[in-house]
């Protein structure tokens, strides 16, 4: 019977989700207020998985929805540019825009502003998912974002039922991000019933306290998804490193300690380290702490996709650190 690991061990995903323009001032440590000039890259959680992934020799596709104009061609000559398969990119026109974040290289009164009022990518529909050949991947990723608005809910959910008709195992970015949901309630409730339904979960400490309807009790949500439904779930606690459940075990792991430029991109580097790991056969703490490495760097480094290391990058990074800190 093909497990979770062997089907990751294929290296070859379909990651469902967002891709969009982002801008950033020039040079690092500009306010946007302050900006004369702007710096762009590939952003979005899920296109930023997809081209981690493929920075390290993996193959990803990605399925999503982008405008048919100057933005949404962008989006799609710089997955092209990081290896991404964009044959389930849909493009669309009228009044549906690909996303676009401002987001500063500081960490000191960070501001973020992201504009995804009638958001191309949530406009997926369960056709667009039938159109994927899910033989042809290993597994199936997807992040939260996916889940908060239809018809991108229901979509996602369509393709968790074909991934896994298919034996693709399920892996689950919470990504939980409220301006994009109509209530914490309905946000609390579908991100529940996603990570009730996937084999791996990633989320940070606040994620999976929003789950549980109370941060105090986040721990043991977490622990909950892995003695029931979920194989493998990172709880991720910031600077305190992280606590991986996965067949009764608990794994804890440290950081890799940087001076950071910004706060963004890390989640989305750690996904792709994590899995790029287990693809190569490692076990899983030394995946997980290859995540955090990638976290790392992309904090210390402007952008977001174009911060993501490939395997050469990791290793010198590797190389010259001290190494995490203690668990």
């Amino acid at each position: 019977m093909t497990t979770t690991l062997d089907g990751i061990a294929r290296n070859r995903f379909a990651v469902f989700g967002r891709v969009g323009m982002d801008l950033f001032p020039d040079p690092p440590g500009t306010r946007t207020r302050d900006a004369i000039r702007f710096d762009c890259g590939l952003g979005g959680s899920s296109a930023n998985i997809a081209a981690g992934l493929c920075k390290f020799g993996g193959h990803a596709a990605l399925i999503t929805s982008v405008s048919d104009d100057a933005v949404g061609w962008f989006c799609l000559k710089q997955l092209g540019d990081y290896g991404v398969d964009t044959r389930y990119v849909k493009r669309i026109r009228g009044e549906y825009r690909t996303s676009l974040a401002i987001y500063e290289s500081r960490v000191e009164d960070h501001q973020t502003v992201l504009y995804r009022n009638g958001a191309a990518d949530f406009q997926v529909t369960a056709e667009d998912v039938d159109r994927v050949d899910f033989t042809d991947y290993g597994a199936f990723i997807t992040a939260g974002t996916v889940f908060a608005a239809e018809p991108s809910r229901g979509s996602a959910f369509h393709a968790f039922e074909r991934a896994r008709a298919c034996g693709l195992p399920v892996i689950f970015d919470v990504d939980y991000r409220p301006y994009s949901w109509p209530s914490a309630d309905v946000a609390a409730e579908v991100l529940s019933r996603a990570g009730a339904a996937s084999d791996i979960i990633v989320g940070n400490d606040e994620e999976f306290g929003f789950m549980a309807g109370d941060m105090a009790k986040g721990l043991q949500k977490a622990q909950d998804l892995a003695s029931s439904t979920a194989e493998i779930v990172v709880y991720k606690m910031g600077e305190k490193g992280a606590i991986t459940f996965a067949g009764g075990r608990e794994i804890r792991t440290g950081i890799y300690p940087v001076t950071a430029l910004k706060p963004t991109g890390a989640g989305d580097s750690f996904m792709a380290g994590l899995l790029s790991g287990l693809a190569a056969g490692q076990d899983l703490r030394d995946a997980v702490l290859r995540g955090s490495a990638c976290a790392a760097i992309v904090v210390a480094r402007p952008g977001c996709a174009p911060a993501m290391p490939n395997e050469a990058q990791l290793s010198a990074f590797l190389a010259g650190h001290s190494g995490p800190t203690a668990a």
